[in-house]
């Protein structure tokens, strides 16, 4: 059975996101010929526009440095049952899993409203006249929602280099500093998150974030993929934000996998297997 005869499994909410990270068997890809010719088949069947229709399931590769993997997958689109059958499939090429993890994209519960953007024109601006609050305001509401559709259906960026971790909100309990994002009220959790937001603003142009929402889903409750074409640009902006408070309080990191993208055929020539 193809990918594309399987009943979708799609949300209202958003799409799917795999991160999937493996080593290669090269015992197996010297006996087996042709190893890269299946994961490019495997790529090519997930994001071939389906009969009828145009199709929003992205792939994007990246050799892994450090020895936690050599190959990274990243998967994202609607139905959860094609990219369940792209993982299956890539199997077939001489690969050995090493990690994975699923999330799905998201708007934010913390989201600039229109009520807040008026406010902090009025005060941090210091526009009052009513048509000029106006004009700044349909400005911001252009902006704003094509940051929300980026959130939800994404383009993944072609940037040079990509970093990945999973993280959690701390939940401890009073004997153990009393540092629990969920026993905050929402307003002050709102307060927090637009603070750690303006540090990642500040790399606006050299960082693009996607964060995926995966409570329920997996380990951890978030999964952070940054994409930067300066890789230092990486380790700063995960610097600066751990002063935040929201992380230097509430934040719980998974492991990092940092690697480089490129295009598929050269990610697999890179480590090791060809067509």
């Amino acid at each position: 059975m193809t990918a594309d005869a399987r009943e979708p499994v799609e949300s209202a909410s958003g799409w799917g996101v795999l991160h999937l990270f493996y080593r290669i068997d090269h015992a197996r890809a010297e006996q087996e010929p042709g190893g890269a010719k299946r994961a490019l088949d495997a790529i090519a069947a997930l994001t071939a526009p389906p009969p009828g229709g145009p199709n929003s399931h992205q792939v994007l590769t990246f050799v892994a440095l450090g020895h936690k993997a050599d190959l990274g997958v990243m998967a994202v689109g609607p139905d959860l049952a094609r990219l369940q059958a792209f993982q299956a499939e890539l199997e077939g090429a001489p690969l050995v899993p090493t990690w994975s993890y699923v999330s799905m994209t998201e708007t934010s519960e913390y989201a600039t409203t229109e009520d807040d953007e008026r406010a902090r024109l009025a005060t941090e601006d210091g526009i009052t006249d009513p048509a000029e609050l106006e004009a700044r305001v349909v400005v911001w509401r252009e902006r704003i929602a094509h940051y929300r559709e980026q959130r939800v259906h994404p383009a993944l960026p072609r940037r040079r280099t990509i970093c990945f971790y999973p993280m959690s909100k701390r939940r401890v309990g009073p004997a153990d500093g009393g540092d629990n994002w969920y026993a905050l009220s929402f307003d002050e959790r709102k307060r927090l998150m637009a603070g750690h937001a303006r540090v990642g603003r500040g790399y606006a142009g050299r960082v693009t974030q996607l964060i995926t929402g995966s409570t329920g889903l997996d380990d951890w409750e978030w999964g952070v993929t940054l994409f930067a074409d300066d890789p230092g640009d990486l380790k700063q902006i995960v610097y600066e934000m751990r002063f935040d408070e929201v992380s230097a309080r509430y934040a719980e990191f998974g492991p990092f996998v940092t690697g480089l993208i490129l295009e598929p055929a050269e990610a697999l020539r890179r480590v090791g297997l060809t067509e």
